[in-house]
């Protein structure tokens, strides 16, 4: 519980960048994970919600699990829509922008060796959920970081919709984290297990990875 009375001491947005850099590589060295509310820089925060209201409808695709041909819709593990993020708008720019910075200063700090970087739109509708899952399973997949940032105004207790990161397989408890605008997530993907649970309004977020390169001869992958 200390981690989560030191998550709570940082509240405010803070637009130096490296020093918001610094206390997510802090949280991700000691504890594997970081939360910090509401710690997007505001400017940003506003053009990348803003966008994503904008978007139109048939831009969202219902998500699937898997990649490639492995790509599956499954309903009974998640039921929310997804639009990747290409950077063709200015408010996808910007944030691929910033994460770059974020990379770079990961790299330097803590030695990841992150690659790439791939991210996405994500709107669960009422009643929306995504099933406990791992974003990456030990050693088959390139999948590093994980990355959520949200866009949700006044969200309250009774709107539901927490991201619950688990410690291990057998944590059944896990940490609950209000999906609150500009609330950063970063955490481990192959170490924590995690799920978003059903929310009673429309929730709006971001999700992204950060890969190493696991190309070899004949094949490049993650795909530049």
């Amino acid at each position: 519980m200390l981690a989560l009375k030191n998550v709570c001491e940082f509240t405010g947005n803070n637009s130096n960048d490296d020093s918001l850099f610094a206390l997510i590589a802090e949280g991700i060295d000691k504890r594997g994970y970081s939360i910090m509310p509401t710690a997007l820089p505001e400017a940003l925060t506003h053009s990348l919600f803003t966008h994503q209201q904008l978007m139109e409808a048939h831009k969202f695709k219902s998500a699937g699990i898997g990649r490639g041909k492995e790509y599956l819709q499954n309903e009974f593990v998640r039921t929310d829509a997804i639009s990747w993020i290409t950077g063709e708008s200015q408010a996808g720019q910007d944030w691929l922008t910033w994460v770059a910075g974020l990379q770079t200063y990961l790299n330097r700090r803590l030695f990841l060796g992150l690659f790439s970087f791939e991210s996405h739109f994500a709107h669960y509708s009422p009643g929306d959920y995504y099933k406990r899952h791992y974003d990456a399973f030990k050693g088959e997949s390139n999948r590093v970081l994980s990355v959520v940032v949200y866009f949700n105004s006044h969200w309250l207790p009774s709107d539901a919709g927490e991201l619950v990161l688990y410690k291990s397989d057998h944590d059944k408890e896990g940490v609950k984290v209000v999906p609150l605008m500009g609330t950063i997530v970063t955490f481990l993907s192959e170490e924590f297990p995690h799920e978003v649970l059903a929310a009673n309004r429309d929730r709006y977020s971001i999700a992204g990875w950060f890969r190493v390169n696991t190309s070899v001869t004949d094949r490049v992958d993650p795909p530049r």
